[in-house]
């Protein structure tokens, strides 16, 4: 790691009231002596100072600011940091760059440079790191707790506490390499194979989930099937409260899959719209359909919607290939009270997507099977597709662990296994893939 003392923006570059300049390093003093009217010698670590911004070289008034000092290793870094909260015009904020690049120790702070020092300096874990990003990134409640108890540790201590275990193990089989006349005592060997069950048991049942890492930070899918004309693209309209579909009375006007991003009761959900499935000679709706399939095929939830008008039930909805269906007759608006109930006998939901009757109620049942089925018990979430693979190195080298085999073998298991464990968090050398990590970051963190 560099030791050159670096700054960025870590706000959004725009117009704003307040935007904050972060700068990191072991001159991060030296350049508030330069650009402020601050006596660095006697400043106060995490007080904030209001104080003129002026260029390094002939003074000239920038702005006034706050600003304020956090001294190493107090600080989000572990170095010296330094913040400049300015106002946020580009005007200003492009004037304080200018002097700030013009001072020869300072540079601009590569994408995730401050969060990489961070890591460096010990103030958080690579699982911390990217809980860091996710919060950056989140757009719902649900994805936002999720972060914030990654941030907090709670996936550091899980597999911290696999691979103390393993390492122990590990010191154990190598104390008897050294003494390979020595049998294992029959209490340490049970020790050690339970140990190892217990880590390998509970690794399961960690990579046993429905992806709802992926689900949750990409969103969970929802399908409006149905036939042609049943109301599907007025319910998408009702849902989103926008025309967001073109509706007509003519069978088949939605030829392909439209996604709809919404915020359902915290959970980040992607309603799909799907052409109507029915015979057709129409190559470019039969394309439509065969793509409505496979979205069913592939969905978390089916929204099986019918028109409540029609005598025949469409048989097509009990052939789908969901297990999280919800069965939705629409046009309740135009049913008698007689009709109602007999749909109501059949359990299926009442909408009117005209009007919106039904609609709160669909959404509950909707969040309910979101949370039924992909809401972590442990609320730890596999959060990256790197921790499942190493989780799974992990798992297989622990797979072909056994006191049976030749010592020094059995060793190199556990070594491996603990080896991939550590790549999570960062405890062994992975310098190869820290780049790849805080690459993704916005430049101010």
């Amino acid at each position: 790691m560099t030791n050159q003392t670096i700054y960025a923006l870590s706000t959004v570059y725009g117009k704003s009231g307040v935007a904050v300049i972060r700068i990191s390093g072991r001159e991060a003093l030296n350049v508030l002596q330069q650009i402020t009217n601050i006596k660095v010698d006697n400043i106060k670590p995490r007080y904030a100072y209001f104080c003129d911004i002026k260029t390094a070289n002939t003074q000239e008034l920038l702005d006034k600011a706050l600003v304020l000092y956090f001294k190493a290793p107090h600080s989000f870094t572990g170095e010296d940091v330094a913040e400049i909260q300015c106002h946020g015009s580009k005007a200003v904020l492009n004037s304080v760059f200018k002097t700030l690049s013009s001072l020869p120790y300072l540079r601009l702070a590569e994408p995730g440079e401050f969060s990489k020092r961070a890591f460096y300096n010990q103030k958080m874990d690579l699982t911390e790191a990217e809980g860091l990003a996710d919060l950056i990134d989140a757009e719902t409640s649900e994805q936002q707790k999720y972060a914030l108890r990654q941030m907090e540790g709670n996936l550091k201590n899980l597999y911290s506490s696999w691979r103390e275990d393993l390492v122990k193990i590990l010191s154990y089989i190598e104390a008897f390499i050294d003494f390979p006349e020595e049998d294992i005592p029959e209490t340490l060997y049970k020790e050690i194979t339970n140990t190892v069950f217990k880590v390998k048991s509970e690794i399961i049942s960690h990579l046993s989930g429905n992806n709802v890492n992926e689900r949750l930070k990409n969103g969970f899918r929802v399908v409006i099937a149905g036939a042609a004309n049943a109301g599907k693209s007025s319910l998408i309209n009702a849902l989103t409260k926008s025309e967001t579909m073109i509706v007509s009375d003519i069978a088949g006007t939605t030829r392909d899959t439209v996604d709809i991003n919404l915020d359902l009761n915290g959970y980040p959900v992607i309603i799909t719209d799907t052409a109507g499935i029915r015979e057709t000679e129409n190559a470019i709706e039969k394309q439509g359909i065969t793509r409505a399939l496979q979205k069913i095929e592939d969905a978390d939830a089916v929204i099986a919607l019918y028109d409540a008008t029609e005598k025949d039930f469409d048989k097509s909805l009990i052939s789908l290939s969901s297990k999280n269906i919800i069965y939705v007759a629409n046009k309740a608006d135009k049913l008698s009270d007689s009709e109602k109930k007999i749909i109501e006998t059949k359990k299926h939901l009442l909408i009117s997507a005209k009007f919106g009757d039904g609609l709160p109620q669909l959404l509950n049942l909707i969040t309910e099977i979101i949370k039924d089925n992909f809401t972590s018990s442990s609320n730890l979430l596999i959060t990256r597709t790197r921790y499942r693979k190493a989780l799974e190195i992990c798992l297989e080298n622990l797979e072909e662990f056994s006191l049976d085999k030749e010592i020094v073998l059995a060793a190199e298991d556990i070594r491996l296994a603990c080896r991939a464990i550590g790549q999570i968090t960062g405890t062994v050398k992975v310098d190869e893939i820290l780049d790849n990590i805080f690459g993704s970051f916005c430049i101010g963190k």
